[in-house]
């Protein structure tokens, strides 16, 4: 017998819940592929959020032949060219038309995958058929000529209640009995991925039929890490309080470095000024209690900072922006240790000159170090001499000679 995931796949798109813009988006295209510049679709998204059924939803409603192929199954230009150069080229079954879907194809970044996404890539600008890619993370660097040649449709994390309303009907077809607050709280634990929550009703329900409070209290929390592209859109792409407020949960990021990624973005994402303010002013009460923690140990303030990095700043837009944006990594930190490597060298000198003269390091940074430096610059004789003094190595010596 088949499992849940593939008996209940969406045969149309009316099935395909949450995702009306890329719904319309990518159907457009496909109806309209001979006259399309983008040759191939690459439909991204956070895990279980519909992806693949999306394709398979579509192909059915327009009566297109489907033909799949994994990334994970394929790796190098010989493999690539071979099974999915052979599908490009065959005509489909009763000539009614077919999509290609390639899924997973942020699979092919590894270093054993030499020549794979330039192999495909190539096949894209001769293909007739529409090929549509899947990907969880579509901003790796490897991907940049397939975004360039794709049309980008971006499907949202799903909300707890949309999850809720399948599995009640995945229940009422499946003559599963079941209680409301167990469905809820099965909806809730798999922080919008609606694939896992079908998987996890039918292993709770697969002897008895029954799903009760006490069978997802057993479940175990799924250890699912979420990268930090996929939390900025949860907190970028919606105003809905609920869906932000978790984006952060399995980031492997500390909160302090969170903040700085979503510092570093915002103002790419929000362009209008109310809508940057508020959300600044969530930034900035969040690095506040930060600073309360470190100073008085407060922890129980890590909930405030969370929420005003998460929901805070979704809810901070009057609607959410539909243009694409290329969310990039954070230059602060680097900016940071750029400015103590510079500074490192100062602080020794100074250490080394305090031991001298009996005084603090701070002292001397502040009252001793600018006339020393003037003479190192002025006086390169004497400049020796207190080199040889104080015992500079040659690299802080030219520090003082800048």
């Amino acid at each position: 017998m088949l499992p849940f995931t593939i008996r209940h796949r969406p045969k149309t798109t009316s099935e395909i819940y949450g995702q009306d813009t890329a719904v319309k988006l990518l159907k457009n295209w496909i109806i309209n592929f001979k006259s399309q510049k983008a040759k191939a679709a690459l439909v991204y998204g956070p895990t279980g959020c519909g992806k693949t059924s999306l394709p398979y939803a579509l192909a059915n409603e327009l009566g297109l032949e489907i033909i799949e192929v994994n990334a994970s199954d394929f790796r190098n230009k010989e493999q690539i060219n071979l099974k999915l150069g052979s599908a490009i080229k065959q005509q489909s079954l009763f000539s009614k038309g077919k999509i290609i879907l390639v899924d997973e194809v942020d699979g092919l970044s590894g270093r054993k995958d030499f020549g794979g996404m330039q192999a495909l890539t190539s096949l894209i600008d001769n293909s007739t058929f529409p090929i549509i890619a899947t990907a969880a993370d579509p901003w790796d660097k490897k991907m940049k000529t397939l975004r360039k040649k794709s049309l980008l449709v971006q499907l949202n994390p799903l909300d707890f209640k949309t999850i809720q309303s399948v599995l009640k009907k995945i229940c009422i077809r499946e003559k599963i009995k079941y209680d409301d607050q167990a469905l809820t709280a099965l909806s809730m634990k798999v922080a919008g991925d609606i694939r896992a929550a079908i998987n996890d009703l039918e292993i709770l329900t697969v002897n008895t039929k029954r799903l009760e409070r006490g069978n997802v209290a057993e479940l175990s929390d799924r250890n699912k890490m979420d990268t930090i592209m996929n939390a900025l859109i949860k907190i970028f792409k919606t105003t809905d309080p609920k869906i932000a407020i978790s984006a952060l949960d399995n980031v492997p990021e500390d909160l302090d470095k969170s903040l700085l990624w979503i510092d570093e973005n915002l103002p790419k994402e929000y362009k209008k000024p109310e809508d940057l303010a508020r959300a600044y002013d969530c930034l900035s009460k969040a690095d506040v209690f930060s600073r309360r923690i470190r100073r008085w140990q407060h922890w129980r303030f890590l909930v405030y900072i969370n929420a005003l990095l998460t929901a805070g700043v979704a809810v901070s837009k009057d609607s959410k922006y539909k243009e694409f944006v290329q969310y990039k990594p954070t230059t602060r930190i680097l900016k940071l240790w750029i400015a103590k490597m510079k500074y490192a060298k100062r602080l020794a000198i100074a250490q080394k000159i305090a031991e001298q003269t009996h005084s603090s390091s701070r002292q001397v940074i502040q009252d001793t170090l600018p006339y020393l430096q003037v003479i190192f610059q002025k006086n390169p004789e004497q400049s020796d001499v207190i080199a040889e003094e104080l015992e500079l190595n040659d690299e802080e010596v030219m520090w003082l000679r800048k």
